[in-house]
C-alpha cells in the first residue's frame, strides 16, 4: 500500500479526516480542511467542483488514487473525495505523494 494511503488511514482513525462529497464540501466551506484529495477516477464534474472550491478557499487539492483504494484506506466503501482536517497530517500526506 502506498504510504500516503496509510497516512489517510491514520487520519481517519484519529478522527481528522472526512470523506464523501457532502462532508468534504462542508469542511472546505467551513475552512476546516487542510487538504482535499479527489480520486483519479472521479467524474469531471466532481473534480472541477472541488478544484474551484479549493482554489477559492486556498486549500491544497490533489488528484490521487482510484476510488476503491481511497475508500479502502479510510475504512469505507469507494470514495471520490476525502479531506484531511489536520495541517500536520496533510503535510505528511503531501510529502508522500
Amino acid at each position: 500500500m502506498h504510504k500516503a494511503l496509510s497516512m489517510l488511514g491514520i487520519a481517519a482513525k484519529a478522527g481528522r479526516l472526512v470523506s464523501g462529497e457532502t462532508a468534504v464540501e462542508q469542511a472546505v466551506r467551513r475552512e476546516k480542511a487542510a487538504l482535499v484529495i479527489i480520486s483519479e477516477d472521479a467524474s469531471e464534474n466532481t473534480a472541477g467542483k472541488f478544484r474551484n472550491l479549493c482554489s477559492s478557499h486556498q486549500i491544497p487539492f490533489i488528484v490521487f488514487a482510484p476510488k476503491a483504494e481511497l475508500g479502502r484506506a479510510v475504512g469505507k466503501g469507494e470514495r471520490s473525495s476525502v479531506a484531511v482536517l489536520d495541517a500536520a497530517l496533510a503535510e505528511a500526506v503531501i510529502k508522500r505523494i
